[in-house]
């Protein structure tokens, strides 16, 4: 029987919510999340983290079994798929970012295409949407529970505590399970949940998004067969409230409601042009321009001209490493980030490599990096800025601020540009008609007859030509 409450609006807004209430703005938006998650999941199988979590994941078997993606003729357990697929998608920290701070789309989409191939009714493309904007909105509500969440956060990584609920809620939409049971699944889902930040910057914090992935799968499965958790979970503070120090949560609006509106539909996501944090952003589009300032005034970049580079950042002392020497720690440093722009006048995916990342130059450079946290520059990615300034030996100064990198949420990558990522991102692993493929089926997704053939075109790596056409219907 379901409760009335928070928790009872939830598992009756996630089993109500239906397919005419997917608008084209909604629509265009996921499909854009789905393309570009897919195609920094497909780089990612290719990192060391995915390897090891893969090699693990192969100790398990079961009947039912779930294809890994970018592996030609590799299945695990459901929740293994779901894991390790979820891994790759974080492992080089190229996911796509929402507002409250959040990786929304790899908890989600790895869940619901390992979950489609173990359902008696494959599910249609317009199904996985709907799935997915199930995960999505439940994350965005549950976000906005707390004023806290919109910083850069502090004491946990957000993924691993509403990306296992957005995993539970979008899994039971794709089950079709009962209201009731819709709010079980986020009850068990929450005691799945979590993960301490200072595992952010090592191999671990890809984990966080894989569990999230897994975790609401088997939550979802769990509450199928019957499991129960506190049908309050959203409503007490000793429930989901304890990851908040200001919780408030608030009813969700469900089919039967005029009110309804996606959050998807007013908040647009961020998709990154580099693998990295969100705020190495603004400091690399910041170095870029002061560098270009640089080589306008004196003809060209030279290390030993320049005596201090200045970073003025919002205070977030997880991203502020001053010497990192992983490639997840690069990811994760203002420093690095802003100095591989001023040698490189680029940062790429090879940029975190580890010779890149051991280079005498980078290493002086550094050296000569000062960070400044000015009062004005909040710790918030929805309105902090970086500024670079650059001081030569020859006492010239050359400053440059970025306050919305191209990707932002607010200045949101083109078509053409978010294509190309997917492109380049999915054919270091992809024959050219998997690429191909991928892109036709997620921008045709709402009218294709069965979401698996994505799973079919994530699995032709290079070498593999097969003919999956005639299983679709566009």
């Amino acid at each position: 029987m379901l409760r009335k409450g928070i928790t009872g609006s939830f598992g009756a807004a996630i089993h109500g919510l239906n397919t005419p209430q997917l608008t084209d703005g909604v629509i265009n938006r996921s499909k854009r999340m789905m393309l570009d998650t897919l195609g920094v999941g497909l780089i990612g199988t290719r990192t060391d983290v995915f390897k090891k979590a893969l090699a693990y994941s192969k100790l398990f078997r079961s009947d039912e079994m779930s294809r890994v993606w970018g592996q030609t003729e590799l299945s695990l357990p459901p929740p293994y798929a779901a894991f390790v697929n979820g891994i790759a998608v974080h492992s080089m920290d190229f996911d796509d970012t929402w507002h409250p701070a959040t990786h929304p789309s790899g908890a989600v989409l790895p869940a619901l295409l390992a979950l489609a191939k173990t359902l008696p009714r494959p599910p249609s493309g317009l199904d996985l949407l709907l799935a997915f904007n199930v995960g999505i909105e439940v994350q965005g509500r549950l976000m906005r529970f707390s004023r806290e969440a919109y910083s850069i956060p502090e004491r946990f990584h957000p993924p691993s505590v509403v990306g296992v609920m957005g995993s539970a809620a979008a899994s039971a939409k794709l089950l079709g399970l009962s209201p009731a049971q819709c709010a079980h699944a986020l009850a068990i889902a929450a005691s799945s949940a979590g993960a301490p930040l200072a595992n952010a910057a090592t191999q671990t914090k890809p984990l966080h998004v894989g569990n999230a992935a897994r975790r609401g799968l088997e939550a979802a499965q769990l509450a199928r067969m019957g499991l129960e958790g506190n049908p309050d979970i959203l409503d007490v503070s000793g429930g989901f409230g304890v990851y908040y120090k200001d919780y408030g949560p608030s009813a969700m609006e469900g089919s039967s409601s005029t009110d309804f509106r996606w959050i998807l539909e007013d908040q647009d996501v961020a998709f990154k042009r580099i693998p990295a944090h969100l705020g190495m952003h603004w400091a690399v589009d910041a170095a870029l321009a002061a560098r270009a300032k640089l080589v306008a005034a004196v003809g060209n970049f030279d290390l030993g001209r320049v005596r201090k580079v200045t970073l003025r950042v919002p205070p977030s002392k997880y991203v502020n490493c001053a010497f990192p020497a992983t490639e997840h720690q690069a990811r994760h440093s203002f420093q690095f980030n802003a100095s591989s722009a001023l040698l490189d006048n680029k940062v790429t995916v090879s940029s975190f490599s580890r010779a890149h990342v051991d280079r005498p130059a980078l290493k002086e450079l550094l050296s000569k990096v000062q960070v400044e946290t000015p009062g004005d520059n909040p710790p918030s990615f929805d309105q902090m800025y970086c500024e670079v300034e650059i001081e030569t030996a020859q006492g010239q100064s050359h400053a440059a601020r970025c306050d919305t990198f191209y990707g932002h949420w607010r200045k949101p990558l083109s078509q053409e540009d978010l294509v190309e990522k997917f492109s380049v991102n999915a054919s270091s692993v992809l024959c050219t008609e998997g690429v191909e493929g991928v892109i036709d089926v997620v921008g045709n997704i709402e009218s294709v007859r069965e979401c698996s053939i994505l799973n079919a075109y994530l699995s032709m790596t290079s070498g593999e030509e097969e003919q999956l056409y005639s299983t679709r219907s566009m």
